[in-house]
């Protein structure tokens, strides 16, 4: 059987995490939570769902994820799906975003945020306005087919370890796909539905989180780009 592994960075999401962790398939082998230093029961609440709870003082999305990494690298899973812990996605749709990997087609999928399927409301203005915009750039720039920078997503552990993961707070979806684009690796994008979080964003639901994560999106895209990184 395929292992796979879950990751969710989770900041002050005790609200929503039991939510997300019990609507996970059986398929997963672990879930693993990492508290970015909330100051609510996050980690209390995903232990009684029987989750991994790794802690990571320092914040940003990336620091968090690259702590779950570090924390697989003793057992590496086959497949490693990052979720949101806000209750935004639908867990139980993991088996769908992983199935193309499965079956030997691509090493990445990304669960793309369609309008049609999701709830009204559940992105804000700032937010599709920046998906577009950077979709659109990778699309001029590196013929991409991508349509959002959705969180929901999976990927082989080998092809994860290869890309070098470098942001620490809100470029990492970006520059995971900037790099799967650059080095051609094979990817399919997944329609999923997506709702309503639950609490207030921490990136879009305030001025500095919004003006930072279009920075950083921007910034890696132009970067990337010029600098001819890999």
């Amino acid at each position: 059987m395929t292992r796979i592994a879950v990751l969710i960075p989770a900041f002050n999401e005790a609200l929503s995490i039991g939510q997300v962790i019990a609507a996970i398939p059986k398929s997963v082998e672990e879930v693993i939570v990492i508290d970015n230093n909330s100051s609510d029961e996050t980690a209390t609440e995903a232990r009684k769902k029987h989750a991994t709870v790794l802690h990571e003082s320092r914040k940003g999305y990336g620091y968090a994820c690259l702590k779950g990494m570090a924390y697989l690298e003793k057992k590496p899973p086959e497949i490693i799906v990052f979720l949101d812990g806000d209750y935004s996605d639908f867990p139980e749709e993991l088996d769908k975003i992983v199935s193309p990997i499965l079956e030997g087609k691509v090493n990445f999928t990304l669960g793309s945020r369609v309008k049609s399927l999701r709830e009204i409301g559940s992105l804000t203005p700032q937010q599709i306005f920046g998906n577009a915009l950077a979709c659109f750039l990778m699309r001029l720039l590196y013929q991409s087919r991508f349509t959002d920078l959705g969180p929901f997503r999976a990927i082989r552990w080998e092809t994860l370890q290869s890309l070098e993961m470098q942001d620490k707070t809100y470029g990492w979806t970006v520059e995971m796909q900037l790099k799967i684009l650059r080095r051609k690796i094979a990817y399919e994008e997944i329609p999923v539905r997506y709702r309503k979080r639950i609490g207030v964003s921490k990136v879009s639901g305030t001025v500095k989180g919004t003006v930072m994560a279009g920075y950083k999106i921007l910034m890696w895209i132009g970067t990337f780009y010029f600098s001819g990184w890999k």
